[in-house]
């Protein structure tokens, strides 16, 4: 079992900030100096049980993985089934505090779901790529990976 590189003699909120991964409400507003992943909330979500909270991070790294290169895959599905693989990546994105890479999900399933799918979906999956990227190197760092 790895543990999370937390000096716990410091509270969460503070560590998170102090470490650039921030906390607090923001996380999913979107306003700038938003963290990668949300310390504190994926603290509430696993009423701070670290071993969880380990567990969590390294499920979403390794799904995250997978639904990317199935999407990026040429011919990997209809609209509505890469809608769907968006819709899970949102869902899993949440639960962690992983706010840029659920809303870049959001907006990538909204591509799917409306026509013309062309540029707009490539650029929104270029997005959604590129926020499960810095979602994941950042999870590395915080499992000492």
């Amino acid at each position: 079992m790895v543990a999370l590189a937390i000096n716990h003699s410091k509270s969460r909120e503070y560590l998170a900030a102090e470490q650039g991964f921030g906390g607090g409400d923001e996380a999913f507003g979107g306003q700038e100096g938003e963290p990668v992943i949300d310390l504190v909330h994926l603290s509430r979500q696993t009423l701070s049980d670290q071993a969880l909270e380990v567990e969590l991070l390294d499920l979403f790294e390794r799904q995250s993985a997978r639904i990317v290169a199935q999407l990026m895959e040429p011919g990997a599905g209809d609209a509505k089934t890469r809608g769907d693989l968006a819709h899970t990546l949102r869902g899993s994105a949440l639960a962690i505090g992983a706010g840029r890479v659920a809303r870049t999900a959001q907006v990538y399933e909204a591509s799917c779901a409306a026509p013309p799918r062309g540029a707009a979906a490539g650029a929104a999956l270029a997005a959604l790529a590129a926020a499960v990227a810095e979602a994941r190197a950042t999870i590395a760092q915080l499992l000492g990976h």
